[in-house]
């Protein structure tokens, strides 16, 4: 019976922590919206964790990857329907893998808060997770045509060591379709939706740098290249909250927790594809840049008109082509800076572009359906009521009932007697 090797326990561990962000986003984007739709909001990021789960195990495995000589849209979603014949030594691996698939899809999610029923965003998640993740990830990761643009090509490898194309950029342009198909919400306007609470964000925001290191680290195989992906994944995020913040101060803002989450997390989206090949004094350049590019961009939907509720648009899309094009530019021995010439530019160029097409349309066709058939959003008296309480009878905040309590009658004070000759009443 073969044993576990040092790279199969780190491989639990790490799909572990990326278990663990799917949560944590739960968490984040819950502070982040108002009190009376936090329910909602949570239950989105749960469901695909749900959803995503179940179709990963019967057959998004089986669409993620070719197999050796295969080619096409995506892998075949029946070769092993419910992986009934799968090697169990593969289990680790596709454990891992899920854990990616659920957070894609999750991520989505914040682009909609406020104004989208469940049983609308569950149907998206599970078309969106067999018609573009399933597939995308086969592209990059499972043998696909991005993975071999390359060889293709005749010059560099795409670089995509954790996900900027197939999670970053294909759930944020998805959201962007996904925005624009569900209008926008009640009274939108800048200002006119603040968060709730920052403690969760704050919590939220922890736990998904927590979770993190698993997801750039999960799949590295050595010590040297271990610890570069964790300092990479360390300093980009760090150097993101100080380019958020700069930015802010530069146009005249209060520094705010929000402001320093987010630019963590355009730190950590950034980083994602490249922790594998920057050195660190190029991550924190990317981190900087990712803060600063990010805190600008999130205005941007107010100056366009549509309504991305928690700005997946503009951390998760942007700093997700910044991470993967930068790469062209600043990778370590390939990048055009570096020592190498315009082809890795080119290669990254074209999967971002690739990504971001692919999903965006499809993402549109699937809403737009999802609109036809049971019309995407809640009520507008129930969205202005607090989806919450009607549409899941919970609250986030269950106040305690004042208790009524009947007021007893005092009794009388006792009148003190009189003293002999004493006048009772009057002066004097």
């Amino acid at each position: 019976m073969e044993t576990l090797t040092a790279h199969d326990v780190w491989v639990l561990t790490s799909s572990a922590l990326v278990l663990v962000m799917t949560p944590g986003l739960a968490l984040f984007y819950g502070g982040l919206v108002r009190v009376r739709s936090v329910v909602n909001m949570m239950l989105f990021s749960v469901s695909a964790m749900g959803v995503v789960g179940v179709l990963w195990i019967l057959f998004g495995y089986g669409m993620s990857y070719f197999a050796a000589g295969e080619s096409g849209w995506a892998g075949n979603p029946l070769k092993d329907f419910g992986l009934i014949e799968t090697d169990p030594a593969s289990f680790i691996g596709l454990g891992f893998g899920v854990t990616f698939a659920m957070i894609s899809t999750a991520l989505i999610s914040g682009a909609i808060a406020d104004r989208v029923g469940l049983g609308s965003w569950v149907l998206f998640s599970g078309l969106w997770a067999t018609l573009v993740y399933f597939p995308v990830a086969a592209w990059v990761w499972g043998g696909g045509w991005i993975q071999q643009l390359g060889g293709i090509l005749g010059t560099h490898d795409v670089i995509d060591w954790a996900g900027g194309t197939a999670v970053h950029i294909n759930a944020g342009a998805a959201a962007l379709a996904l925005a624009l198909v569900a209008g926008k919400r009640v009274g939108f306007a800048k200002g006119s939706h603040q968060p709730h609470s920052l403690p969760l964000v704050t919590i939220g925001a922890a736990l998904l740098w927590f979770g993190w290191i698993g997801f750039n680290a999960g799949a590295a195989d050595e010590p040297g290249l271990a610890g570069l992906i964790l300092v990479n994944t360390i300093g980009a995020p760090a150097a993101g909250i100080v380019g958020w913040l700069v930015i802010d101060r530069l146009r005249g803002r209060k520094p705010g927790v929000v402001g320093a989450a987010s630019g963590a997390v355009a730190g950590l989206v950034a980083i994602t594809p490249a922790c594998a090949d920057l050195a660190p004094i190029w991550a924190l350049l990317l981190g900087l840049l990712a803060g600063g590019l990010c805190a600008w961009a999130i205005d941007w939907k107010y100056r366009l008109g549509f309504d991305d509720s928690l700005d997946v648009v503009g951390l998760h899309l942007v700093a997700g082509v910044l991470g993967t094009v930068y790469l062209g530019f600043f990778a370590s021995d390939a990048g055009l800076f570096l020592g190498g010439d315009a082809g890795l530019l080119l290669v990254q160029t074209i999967s971002v572009l690739a990504v971001a097409l692919y999903s965006f349309g499809v993402s549109l066709v699937i809403a737009l359906g999802i609109k036809l058939v049971t019309g995407l959003r809640v009520p507008t008296a129930v969205e202005e009521a607090g989806i919450d309480a009607a549409a899941h009878g919970e609250e986030a905040y269950a106040y305690d009932e004042p208790v009524s309590v009947e007021p007893v009658p005092a009794e009388p004070e006792p009148v003190p007697a009189a003293a002999p000759n004493a006048r009772v009443g009057g002066r004097g």
